[in-house]
């Protein structure tokens, strides 16, 4: 864990330039990949530079709105560059509704626009697992084990490098599409089903999940949730279509013809 370095008079705060340094990468290999797939890349680069920043001001409001008498107390606090201080859900459910109005704006073809995302995401996965070395944050649950982390004042599973392992590994399957069809919108849904499916694994491991009613860890029924809405789609999608999907990455309008 090594949440801060000083650098002079600076402390630089590494969970953070560890996101950042993904989100660049991430949106510098989905501006490659909407080349590659011929889509408009300045559109590309608008829809993710929106969206993040919708969601990166959604995400500290939504943190604010919890702790408003902190915040009333110290406006100033809302300009401190400190992720713990984001709400994760609020800001991807407001980046997520950004970004899809800028490529509703922009008349992007919605499945290889996916396409085009997905090795950011995949990335920002690896990056998010990163972070999580850094702060200490997704901690593991107390383990006795020859590879067992202390942290947090006991001996706990290194939860955080499981994590960044698997998002590596995923990483490498989205990289590779084994899917093929580029363009269906399948290898974006590859990397979400692999997160999903990652994080339901991972989080048997972590000692600090959220317990709903019934025992269930709520990350795992919302990961369950969505694996099963991408393997859902994914098999709607890769059924044979392939002249409509050539056309909508060409921006072709598809008139259907009686025989």
């Amino acid at each position: 864990m090594l949440p801060f370095v000083r650098l002079g008079p600076f402390l630089v705060q590494l969970p953070g330039l560890a996101l950042l340094a993904g989100l660049w990468i991430g949106s510098s290999l989905a501006e490659k990949e909407a080349a590659r797939l011929r889509l408009d890349v300045a559109a590309i680069y608008n829809l993710i530079f929106y969206g993040l920043v919708a969601g990166i001001i959604g995400a500290r409001l939504a943190y604010a709105a919890r702790y408003l008498s902190v915040y009333l107390g110290n406006p100033l606090s809302l300009f401190a560059l400190t992720p713990g201080t984001l709400s994760p859900d609020a800001g991807l459910a407001i980046g997520i509704a950004a970004a899809a109005l800028v490529g509703w704006r922009k008349q992007l073809p919605l499945r290889p626009t996916l396409d085009a995302l997905a090795p950011g995401l995949a990335v920002f996965m690896v990056a998010l697992g990163a972070a999580h070395i850094l702060s200490g944050d997704a901690f593991g649950a107390p383990a006795q084990l020859p590879w067992a982390i202390y942290l947090w004042d006991d001996y706990r599973h290194p939860s955080q490098i499981y994590e960044t392992l698997m998002a590596l590994a995923a990483l490498v399957v989205v990289w590779k599409r084994p899917l093929g069809r580029p363009g269906a919108g399948l290898n974006f849904l590859l990397a979400v089903a692999l997160s999903a499916a990652a994080r339901i694994f991972l989080e048997a491991f972590r000692g600090d999940s959220v317990i709903w009613v019934g025992g269930f860890r709520a990350a795992q029924v919302i990961g369950l949730l969505i694996l099963a809405a991408a393997l859902w789609l994914m098999r709607i999608w890769s059924r044979p279509a392939a002249a409509p999907v050539e056309a909508e990455m060409e921006g072709i309008p598809i008139v259907e013809t009686a025989p």
